[in-house]
């Protein structure tokens, strides 16, 4: 996910996406402790959007 996406997002929509790509992220720590990925790396950029999107959250919250 892009930052040029995110800023198109309101704050719901961030909101929403954000509880997405965590679920995501616990899902794949799970299936990684289970059985290892096919591409491990999908864990790092979860959590890279989850930075981006709080990221956004907090200077639209500074801007204010």
């Amino acid at each position: 996910m892009k930052m040029k996406e995110l800023q198109e997002l309101d704050a719901k929509g961030l909101a929403e996406k954000l509880e997405e790509v965590k679920a995501k992220l616990v899902q794949l720590k799970l299936n990684h402790a289970v059985a290892p990925l096919e591409n491990p790396s999908q864990i790092k950029f979860a959590r890279r959007d989850i930075a981006r999107i709080e990221t956004e959250l907090r200077q639209r919250e500074l801007k204010k």
